[in-house]
C-alpha cells in the first residue's frame, strides 16, 4: 500500500514511505519532467504524488469499478492513461484529474500495461486475452488489428524511442518485438528467461532492451536495427543500419560507426527516425529534414560517386 523512491546510484531509500493507497498498489509511472509520480492501485484509484516532497497531489482520480493494473503519462505531461482489470482503458486530465472521453473498450482481458508513443498520438495496450493494440488518443478509436504472437498474458509493452519498433513481454516467457506500423514481428521472439517477463524498456538510444522477469532475472538484449536499407545492386555496397539518435557529440553513425553527419545542440530533441529525419519543432531551425529514400551508400567515397552517377 506504500511507495518508496530509492536513489540509483546508492541504493539508499530518499524520503519517507509515499502513504494514501488503501490496497496494493501495481502500478508507477513518473511524469515526463520527473516532477510527478503517478499510481495506480487494486483501490480503483489513481494518485499523483510531488516527486520531491513526496506529497500528495490532490484528490484521488476515482472513476474505475475494478483494480488499476497500469498506468503512464503522456509525452507533454497532460495526460494519464489507465489500463483496468475490466478490459478496458481510461483516459485523465493530469491536472484536473478528470476523465476525459469515453472508456477504449476492445480488450477481452485484463489490460495488464499502456505506454504513448513518442508523438502522443496513440496510446498502446498489452492484455490478458494475449493481443497488443493501439488506439488513437484523440478519438479512442482501435487504429489497427490487434498484434497477435504471444501464447500468453501480454504483461508489458512499450514503444521504442523513436516509435518504429513496439517490445512486449508475456506471461509464455518471451519477448516480441514489432513493426509499430504493420503489426508484424520483428524477428524471432528473445528467450531466455525461465517464467513469465514482466516488465521491460528501450535504453534511450534505442540499441537495448532490457527486461524483468518473474524468474528473479534481468537481461539485456541488443535490439533490433532502426532500418534495413535495401540498396540499388548496381552498386552492390554493404548492409547499413541508420542510427537515428546522435551520440553526445552530435554525431550520427551508420552500424559500422561511419560518420553519416552532424546536429547542433539545440536541434538534437526529439529527433525522429528512420527514413525521414525531422527536426524538432522546438527547435530555431525548424524547417530542416534529411531523406534517406535515395540516399547512396557505399563502402569507400568513390563507391558512393559510382553509385550517385549510375543513378542519376
Amino acid at each position: 500500500m506504500t511507495i518508496r523512491i530509492w536513489d540509483a546510484g546508492t541504493g539508499v531509500v530518499v524520503g519517507s514511505p509515499l502513504e494514501g493507497h488503501t490496497d496494493n498498489v501495481g502500478s508507477l509511472a513518473y511524469s515526463p519532467r520527473g516532477q510527478y509520480i503517478t499510481s495506480g492501485s487494486d483501490d480503483m484509484t489513481i494518485r499523483i504524488w510531488d516527486a520531491t516532497t513526496g506529497d500528495v497531489l490532490g484528490r484521488p482520480l476515482k472513476g474505475h469499478t475494478n483494480f488499476v493494473r497500469s498506468v503512464a503519462y503522456s509525452p507533454d505531461g497532460l495526460h494519464i492513461t489507465s489500463g483496468l482489470d475490466d478490459r478496458t482503458i481510461r483516459i485523465w486530465d493530469a491536472e484536473t484529474g478528470t476523465a476525459v472521453g469515453k472508456y477504449l473498450t476492445g480488450h477481452t482481458g485484463t489490460v495488464w500495461s499502456v505506454a504513448y508513443s513518442p508523438d502522443g498520438q496513440h496510446i498502446l495496450s498489452g492484455s490478458d486475452d494475449g493481443t497488443i493494440r493501439i488506439w488513437d488518443f484523440k478519438t479512442g478509436a482501435a487504429i489497427s488489428n490487434s498484434f497477435k504472437g504471444h501464447t500468453g498474458v501480454v504483461q508489458c509493452v512499450v514503444y521504442s524511442p523513436d516509435g518504429w519498433r513496439i517490445i512486449s513481454g508475456s506471461g509464455d516467457n518471451s519477448i516480441r518485438i514489432w513493426d509499430a506500423k504493420t503489426g508484424d514481428a520483428v524477428g524471432e521472439p528473445l528467450k531466455g528467461h525461465a517464467e513469465r517477463v514482466q516488465s521491460i524498456a528501450y535504453s534511450p538510444d534505442g540499441q537495448h532492451i532490457v527486461s524483468g522477469s518473474a524468474d528473479g532475472m534481468i537481461h539485456l538484449w541488443e535490439s533490433s536495427p532502426h532500418i534495413s536499407n535495401q540498396h540499388n545492386t548496381l552498386c552492390n555496397p554493404s548492409r547499413v543500419d541508420i542510427r537515428a539518435q546522435p551520440n553526445p557529440d552530435g554525431w550520427v553513425r551508420d552500424s559500422k560507426n561511419g560518420l553519416l553527419y552532424w546536429v547542433p545542440l539545440d536541434c538534437r530533441i526529439g529527433m525522429n527516425s528512420p527514413a525521414l529525419l525531422t527536426i524538432s519543432p522546438i527547435s530555431h531551425t525548424r524547417s530542416v529534414s534529411l531523406d534517406f529514400e535515395d540516399f547512396a551508400y557505399g563502402t569507400s567515397w568513390t563507391q558512393i560517386f559510382y553509385c550517385t552517377s549510375a543513378q542519376s
